[in-house]
């Protein structure tokens, strides 16, 4: 396309935003057509994979013009962004770790578009400003990522991301003086394990930037460990372990507290089963050595004492075991079990050793409990939890007196606790004050058969007294996949759409981890479409149930929930009053030929296989779209930045249902510039994003907003 016509799209983009009804810029099609195992799969919109070129940027600007001009036409949207601001804006603290001396945690003090990192050596007083990356960019896309942290806590290896990407940067910052040191990784997929117990330098993982495409879009293989000695140059750095005969094998490391043993985990995608290798420390002639290497279950190290290692595992406990395993003696028949698989439907979560214990998270139905053992697996105690919601951390290090952990739900702001052994009991450490009444909603979880009769958990938010009379707005979450679980979580969001008169929804599909291994593989593969019915059979629950009714109920997902929103709105969309996919995985035939997409293959099937290719054609929601049919309201949105699900995927669909639409309902697409796939986005584009998302919902459910709201 010549710049020319680029001008003229946009221009006539401009001209179509101001008549009526709603007409969509004319998307180009191109004739190209794939040959999958001998059947013709036309991709006329190929072009919009090219998220650089000219005709691209003048199709998103296109798009956004019809979006704006649509969105800030709904009366309502102001009064819902002024509210969700107030909501916004409250102290948000993360909960302290402590490395050597000094403690560390996370505070915004309501708008700001990102995080700070604080430091102290009491927690009494509140310390200093470790790292701001507010100062790091003019719009507050630079964001802090991961942070690692020295035995003693010297020296703290840090990553940034600009735009919401998965590129990252690392540096390393003295704790002490708040100064950058010259060791640098440059941009990439980079991920830093752990550091030497001496502090002398760091392991850490990187992919080979791809040579054909940009670093947005391109394919990354070849992952290789790296150790990196402090004050030298990059181009010293010994590679530790790396497989160029099988370049989908991916690498994670850590030292054990001792310092004795690098802990090299193997993992191939997206699948939970890994596989451990070992070196040890102590000999600097030692090789890297396979140890649980069968690559048949989930493998985590909780800790050890000597060669005696306490592993997290699924191998022969679909929900979950602890072992401990001998490092001369791998085979299943020498393991020692110490906490058990639970009974019935219960699911051992995740296992950490603090205090000189295990710490033992179980999930119950969906909700937590935290378990805590002594060293040979006898239970000494439960934390008693204050309410329906979810438990988040309760980590720290062995010889640690005290954990933290915070407490949410979805009326609940996160509350941070401090948890001293020595006396077992619980006191509140951090309790935010936000500007709503959590007294006046009430949460709940309920059951509901699926399609097949499985037994399926939900939670339901709502004011109290909800009349169910079929008359409420209702918005279903759901995401199921990857082994995922759905969980009590607070969201300002959330708790604005509830003083909108809104119900809130959120399934527990199949496909997630709420009841171990045999949920996840129920939603995955060849068993994909469960999940989907899953969500089906929730929103018709609610319809039955007389929560509300179809032109009342919207549904909702991100990124594999994308997916989920796209397929149940192309299967059924007469059920449904509006849909709300966000980053979705929608071009199902090609979703591995980008970035780090070709992990997913251990949850969804490939089309380089004949019979995943034929499988992924029932569902694709690209390929499941037919013109013609009325689909409901639909409001996609995407990020220009996303290096995870690209927003090709979103292009594309979007481009096909405008095409296909063949009723009066808006189908139309935000795409957010320098924005990636969630994490890192700032606070002022999020707010934004959602008092566009629950406009749209005001506006085509037909909902009027309460004379209270916003007060």
């Amino acid at each position: 396309m010549s710049l020319s016509r680029t001008c003229l799209l946009a221009l006539a983009a401009t001209a179509l935003v101001a008549q009526s009804p709603l007409v969509y810029p004319v998307t180009r099609k191109a004739d190209v057509v794939d040959d999958y195992h001998g059947t013709k799969v036309a991709d006329p919109y190929r072009w919009l994979e090219d998220d650089r070129s000219a005709e691209t940027a003048a199709w998103v600007e296109a798009q956004n013009r019809v979006s704006r001009s649509y969105l800030d036409g709904i009366p309502e949207r102001k009064a819902i962004e002024a509210r969700l601001t107030r909501l916004w804006d409250y102290e948000k603290y993360g909960a302290p770790s402590k490395r050597g001396k000094y403690y560390t945690y996370t505070y915004n003090s309501g708008l700001q578009n990102q995080g700070l990192l604080y430091v102290t050596t009491d927690l009494k007083d509140k310390g200093r400003v470790l790292l701001d990356p507010n100062g790091l960019s003019t719009d507050g896309t630079m964001s802090l990522g991961g942070t690692v942290f020295t035995e003693d806590g010297r020296f703290m290896a840090y990553s940034l991301s600009k735009g919401g990407a998965d590129l990252n940067i690392w540096k390393v910052r003295s704790v002490e003086t708040g100064q950058d040191l010259p060791d640098e990784l440059p941009l990439g997929r980079n991920g830093v394990g752990g550091w030497a117990k001496d502090g002398s330098g760091f392991y850490y993982t990187r992919y080979p930037l791809p040579k054909d495409r940009s670093a947005l879009t391109g394919v990354f293989k070849n992952q290789q460990l790296f150790f990196h000695k402090l004050g030298t140059p990059l181009a010293q750095d010994a590679v530790i372990y790396e497989r160029t005969d099988q370049p989908d094998w991916g690498f994670g490391a850590g030292v054990t507290d001792d310092g004795k043993w690098l802990v090299i985990y193997q993992n191939q995608g997206t699948d939970r089963r890994s596989r451990i290798f070992l070196r040890d420390l102590t000999r600097p002639d030692a090789k890297v050595e396979p140890w649980l290497d069968k690559f048949d279950a989930t493998y985590r190290v909780v800790g050890n004492d000597g060669d005696t290692f306490y592993v997290f595992t699924d191998q022969g406990a679909a929900r979950g075991r602890l072992v401990a395993i001998q490092r001369g003696k791998p085979e299943p028949r020498d393991w020692k079990t110490l906490i058990p698989e639970g009974p019935g439907r219960d699911v051992l979560g995740g296992v950490s050793l603090v205090a000189n214990r295990f710490a033992a998270t179980w999930r119950i139905d969906a909700l937590n409990k935290v378990r805590l053992y002594d060293l040979k697996g006898k239970l000494e105690r439960e934390i008693a939890l204050p309410g329906v919601g979810s438990l988040m951390g309760f980590g720290g290090r062995r010889e640690d007196t005290e954990a933290f952990y915070g407490f949410t739900s979805y009326n609940l702001p996160t509350t941070l606790y401090r948890y001293e052994f020595s006396t077992g009991k619980s006191e509140v450490f951090r309790q935010p004050k936000v500007a709503f009444d959590p007294a006046a909603f009430e949460v709940k979880e309920v059951f509901y058969a699926s399609k097949d009769g499985t037994k399926i958990p939900m939670f339901l938010t709502h004011r109290k007294g909800l009349k169910l009379d079929g008359q409420n707005p209702t918005l279903l979450y759901g995401y199921g996949g990857f082994n995922v679980p759905a969980s009590p979580r607070f969201s300002s969001a959330t708790v604005a759409w509830l003083e909108m008169g809104g119900v809130f929804a959120e399934a527990c599909l199949r496909g997630g981890s709420e009841y171990g291994r045999e949920w996840h593989e129920a939603g995955k593969h060849k068993n994909k479409q469960n999940v989907f019915d899953d969500f089906i059979a929730a929103a018709e629950w609610l319809i039955k149930e007389r929560y509300t009714t179809t032109p009342k109920l919207a549904i909702h997902g991100g990124s594999n929930g994308g997916l989920l929103v796209g397929a149940c709105m192309a299967q059924r969309p007469e059920l449904f009053g509006a849909t709300l996919p966000a980053v979705g995985v929608m071009d199902m035939l090609r979703y591995h030929k980008f970035t780090i997409g070709w992990m997913w293959k251990s949850d969804y099937d490939c089309s380089d296989d004949q019979a995943g290719f034929k499988y992924l054609m029932t569902y694709s929601p690209l390929h499941t779209l037919k013109p013609g049919v009325k689909y409901p309201p639909t409001l996609v949105t995407t990020g220009d930045h996303d290096d995870r699900v690209v927003p090709a995927h979103s292009h594309k669909f979007i481009a096909t249902l405008q095409a296909a639409q063949g009723g009066p309902a808006p189908v139309l697409t935000r795409i957010e510039t320098n924005a990636g796939h969630g994490a890192g986005k700032p606070t002022t584009k999020q707010i934004a994003e959602r008092a566009d998302q629950w406009a749209f919902l005001v506006k085509n459910l037909g909902m009027k907003l309460p004379a209270a709201f916003g007060q």
